[in-house]
């Protein structure tokens, strides 16, 4: 059973909801949602969107809210680890799906990874804004894919100082992502 609440964002309603003390999903409510929200939620108030809550209200006045609150993911082990990688793009920060593919390419030994399958994993994130999506990028600084819509994500990234021309600048190249 999920429970849900509503937050008043400044690019729309969102959608939350949690399992327990941890989130489990956080839509806007124009998007896309994964069936199994749909169904069996009650709506009532619990402590983690209290907490999220809070996070979001720092997030949209522009500045870093500091750490996320506790979310529990429900995907496949890609997906699961493509999320992982999001969670570690530090605000005002950018990645493309190439680097991410790379990621995972080098940690699996292999050649190459897919930057269409970290892209189909990246759009199948359940938990948006606070699992950083939308400081996924295309190659050479492409707006490209978002559940919430481009002009979302392109709004998202502004709010955190980031300026697409200055696209080499902002990519995020440190090594500490762990995969």
């Amino acid at each position: 059973m999920y429970a849900m609440c509503h937050y008043s964002s400044p690019l729309g309603r969102l959608t939350l909801f949690a399992e327990g003390d941890s989130l489990t999903g956080l839509h806007f409510d124009n998007q896309r949602v994964d069936k199994r929200f749909l169904v069996g939620h009650d709506e009532h108030f619990l402590p983690i969107f209290e907490e999220t809550c809070s996070w979001l209200d720092r997030y949209f006045s522009g500045v870093n809210p500091g750490p996320v609150p506790s979310v529990r993911f429900s995907g496949s082990l890609f997906q699961t680890k493509v999320w992982k990688i999001l969670q570690q793009i530090p605000y005002g920060c950018i990645m493309t799906y190439g680097q991410i593919a790379d990621l995972i390419a080098t940690e699996r030994s292999i050649s190459r990874m897919s930057a269409q399958a970290v892209g189909g994993a990246v759009g199948h994130n359940p938990v948006g804004i606070i699992v950083p999506c939308h400081r996924v990028i295309g190659a050479h600084g492409a707006l490209i894919g978002y559940a919430g819509g481009l002009d979302r994500k392109e709004a998202l990234l502004k709010i955190e100082g980031i300026d697409l021309k200055r696209f080499d600048v902002l990519v995020y190249k440190n090594a500490s992502i762990k995969v």
